[in-house]
């Protein structure tokens, strides 16, 4: 499918790499010679960080805009309560599928009271309740954990779900442990006043492998696989809800209290689940333009696509929602191995404006007082929890009650080891994910597979091109927006006899540029039209590092020994370089449904279709060869833009999926530092194979070192095999597809690729 024409850290960390950054351009002059029909390039300094940096700016420009985007998303009726909890059920759909809300949830007849033979369930008495530790089906193999309140009283007169921050324990929400203030143990005062009360256990932030949180760990190999942790813990919330609404008799009204992130989870549950009567989010209600500062594991591709918090408001309505601002949970982690993220306490007007977008989002609805606000202490940074809103939840849940104060009195009877229930909890999702990864071949057959057309080459292009633009529209992420002319512009750099070199700098989108490397070769006859090769470096490096061996050995000089070959070779720079500074671009770009391919994909269609216009190029012959980072570019490139003709994935291809969510294989990306690898949902979708799919029937090619630590053999063999089968055994095209094995490490080998992009160009 070809491209259509149509403040934290982070940002200190840009500015500082700006001032520092050491200028890698060849420039003879400012007044080098430009190319014909070209401008003059005349920018100094580092173009590669400048290309980083309004990528950034770009980026940043299209959250902001994403909040007055979201209402085409929404159809609201507001005819009536039933007809506008109609009218955005599609919104609920959409949101529960990129939280991860996708597993079902098995029927349980009521929590397993979870005692030992030496200690009992019952571990302490209240003021008016007993404590309880059990546990619960959730969904496949994974149960909540948690805490039971129960009331003496003969019949609850509500059932809460109350959530702590995920640094909290159920304990400490009751005072059974320290750490939570009296008046904050809101869990504890609901009980007294005669609410059935499940603590869950949320998975916490605590280190497990060095620099890499808890919380992260699981949402890295679920976020592969079209999960995430926050729906798991949604998910465990929902079964709760499950067994109190299948509860016989007058059961009481059922509500959601949580705090910090504890309060995120209350308000996505009360978003999906309309069973939820009242939801109290403390510590949390805020815009979330600054998502991408949060921990890694809040993010949620495509979020504010469609959702904000007043979004999720709104789905609420008009059920009760009451938002306390007060002083949050606040967290910094410094990265290393995981991503560098920050929670603060939100800013009493933020909080204000965003509750005031609800309130307009649901104006149709003629609601008094919603949402219902509670702020603690004089700006919103008092303590969590306070009387005044867990009174005002309980006068929503069980009118006419009149609270009684909170005595703090608690009996202990025995003590649950809270270390070794949550290693269950997080050994479970770690199972699950494990359990997803094994299935996710056989999703993707459904998904993928079972719906090509292989009768013919036409038919089978026929039945690829929907996948294509699913692959863009929900995989990589596609911005809607034209092109920009492209207003070229390059400068002679260098030159040789046998070729000639120029820097080429042109305009993509508003504050987005591309910038590359072109060579020409000298012996270019006039009225010829050459092949074209596209070489793309890898992972923190430049175009500089392809065409020259002194620079970086791996490469082999292969920009340089192709122009010598006789094709016109272009080396771009792509923008996965300076470490977080291009990192934080993934994380900017994932909430608003994009990814670092959603620029990388369209600077190339206007790299291709300047090539195309020059007059020594074949416009019908410009291939593709990257190596490392550029061979994965390979696979997800050329798929979009058509006017590639071959692609060659170098020291990337293998089985990508169990690379990024395998807790077994050596090689995965769930060890590593590199936090933005991960894309939501391939392992549904498009594994290495599938990406290949895209890309035929054109010719394709793998080049493997036998000693890559990318991958081992045996994966890249195992993937390959399925991309051999498509070409050779269904597409009937053998010719057209080939791996090299070679004795080396991860670096162009520069052999059976040469002699392939011969076969294929010339």
């Amino acid at each position: 499918m070809k491209y259509s024409q149509k403040g934290m850290l982070a940002q200190t960390l840009i500015t500082c790499a700006l001032l520092i950054a050491v200028p890698t351009t060849f420039a003879l002059a400012n007044d080098a010679d430009p190319l014909p029909a070209t401008g003059a390039l005349t920018i100094q300094g580092d173009i590669a960080s400048q290309l980083v940096a309004g990528a950034d700016r770009f980026l940043l420009k299209e959250i902001a805009s994403s909040v007055e985007k979201r209402s085409q998303f929404w159809e609201r009726d507001f005819s009536s309560f039933d007809a506008y909890n109609k009218s955005i059920e599609l919104n609920r759909q959409r949101f529960a599928k990129i939280i991860g809300v996708r597993d079902s949830r098995p029927a349980f007849d009521g929590p397993e009271l979870f005692g030992t033979t030496t200690r009992p369930a019952l571990i302490a008495k209240g003021h008016g309740f007993d404590v309880f530790t059990i546990r619960w089906p959730a969904f496949g193999d994974v149960h909540g954990e948690g805490l039971l309140l129960v009331p003496h009283c003969e019949k609850p007169i509500a059932n809460v779900v109350a959530l702590p921050d995920c640094d909290q324990t159920p304990e400490q929400l009751i005072g059974l442990s320290p750490g939570i203030a009296t008046e904050s143990q809101y869990a504890r005062y609901l009980a007294e006043n005669g609410c059935r009360v499940v603590i869950p256990v949320l998975i916490n932030r605590r280190e497990k492998l060095g620099r890499l949180t808890n919380r992260e760990w699981i949402y890295r190999a679920a976020y592969e696989l079209g999960r995430g942790l926050i729906g798991y813990e949604v998910q465990k919330v929902l079964a709760c809800i499950d067994w109190f609404e299948k509860e016989p008799g007058d059961r009481g009204k059922i509500g959601v209290v949580g705090f910090g992130e504890g309060a995120l989870l209350g308000l996505y549950a009360g978003a999906l689940d309309p069973r939820i009567d009242a939801i109290c989010v403390s510590g949390y209600f805020d815009r979330r333009n600054d998502l991408w500062q949060e921990p890694l594991d809040r993010n949620v591709f495509g979020l504010l696509e469609q959702f904000g918090d007043a979004e999720l408001a709104s789905m609420i309505a008009p059920r009760t929602l009451i938002i306390e601002a007060a002083a949050t949970a606040e967290v910094t982690i410094a990265g290393g191995r995981g991503a560098p993220a920050r929670i603060l306490t939100p800013e009493l007007e933020s909080v204000r404006g965003e509750l005031e977008r609800a309130r307009q989002l649901t104006v149709g609805l003629k609601l008094n007082n919603w949402p219902h606000l509670v702020i603690s202490g004089d700006d919103g940074r008092g303590p969590f929890g306070t009387p005044q809103a867990i009174s005002a939840l309980l006068a929503r849940l069980a009118p006419g009650t009149t609270p009684v104060s909170a005595s703090g009195v608690i009996e202990t009877i025995g003590a649950i080891d809270q270390d070794a229930r949550h290693a269950r909890q997080l050994h479970e999702l770690e199972r699950h994910n494990q359990t997803l990864l094994q299935q996710s071949q056989y999703v993707r057959q459904k998904f993928f597979w079972d719906k090509l057309n292989y009768e013919s080459l036409v038919t089978y292009d026929k039945s690829i091109e929907p996948f294509r633009k699913y692959f863009y529209e929900e995989v990589i992420g596609r911005f809607e927006l034209p092109l920009l002319p492209p207003n070229v512009r390059t400068r002679q750099i260098e030159e040789s006899d046998r070729w000639t070199r120029y820097e080429v700098v042109m305009d993509v989108f508003p504050d987005v540029i591309a910038y590359g490397l072109l060579t020409l070769p000298k012996d270019i006859k006039a009225g010829e039209k050459r092949p074209v090769v596209v070489c793309q470096h890898g992972l923190e490096h430049r175009p500089q590092d392809t065409i020259g061996e002194k620079n970086i050995e791996f490469y082999q000089a292969f920009t340089t020994k192709l122009a010598e070959e006789g094709f016109i070779t272009f080396a771009p720079q792509n923008v996965y370089l300076f470490e977080d500074r291009f990192r934080t671009l993934q994380r900017k770009a994932n909430p608003i449904k994009k990814t670092l391919f959603s620029i990388i994909v369209p600077q190339h269609a206007q790299i291709v279709g300047w090539l195309q216009t020059l007059k020594q190029v074949d416009p019908a012959r410009i291939a593709f060869y990257g190596l490392s980072y550029g061979g994965k570019t390979a696979m997800r490139v050329p798929p979009l833009v058509d006017g590639y003709c071959l692609s060659i994935c170098s020291g990337d291809f293998n089985e990508w999926v169990d690379k990024n969510a395998s807790t077994l294989n050596p090689h995965s990306y769930l060890f590593g530092e590199e936090y933005e690898m991960f894309e939501f949902d391939l392992g549904s979708t498009f594994n290495y194979a599938e990406m290949a799919a895209l890309i035929a029937p054109r010719p394709f090619m793998v080049e493997r070192g036998h000693f890559d630590g990318v991958a081992s053999d045996e994966t890249v063999g195992w993937e390959y095999a399925k991309v051999r089968h498509l070409y050779a055994a269904r597409l009937h095209i053998p010719e057209r597809t080939e791996i090299e094995w070679f004795a080396g490490p991860h670096r162009i080998n520069g052999r059976g690729t040469f002699r392939f992009l011969k076969e294929h160009l010339k």
